[in-house]
């Protein structure tokens, strides 16, 4: 299983078990490239995508496609990485994906650690 389905199981079974009550559709998508893999449907009606990401260093990497795609909808689209040494979840608004490109993990995330991103995605 590759990482980033393992943070995807991941996601959901903490969603489950801590109920977050975040409703998940996972977004597979080859004709569209750059589409986030999740799009989140939380309690107060709001819908957000989430792209996965995951690294074993500071950098993270990026398609062009996925670049564009948070440029063009910089509203509630988010970037959720697990990442580091030791390793950590970070969440980031995509309106950040230029900086996060630059600066990596080294970025302030605004949600750190799952329960801190459910409760983001929630808002």
């Amino acid at each position: 299983m590759k990482p980033e389905q393992k943070l995807w199981h991941e996601i959901k079974l903490y969603n489950k078990k801590n109920n977050c009550n975040l409703s998940f559709t996972r977004l597979e998508n080859l004709s569209n490239l750059g589409t986030p893999d999740l799009l989140v449907y939380s309690p107060s009606g709001n819908f957000k995508t989430l792209e996965l990401k995951y690294t074993k260093h500071n950098k993270i990497r990026f398609s062009p496609h996925q670049i564009s795609f948070h440029i063009k909808h910089p509203k509630n689209s988010f970037i959720l990485v697990k990442g580091g040494n030791p390793l950590t979840y970070k969440l980031y608004e995509g309106r950040f994906i230029k900086e996060l490109v630059t600066y990596g993990l080294s970025l302030d995330a605004c949600a750190s650690d799952l329960g801190a991103c459910c409760l983001r995605l929630r808002a």
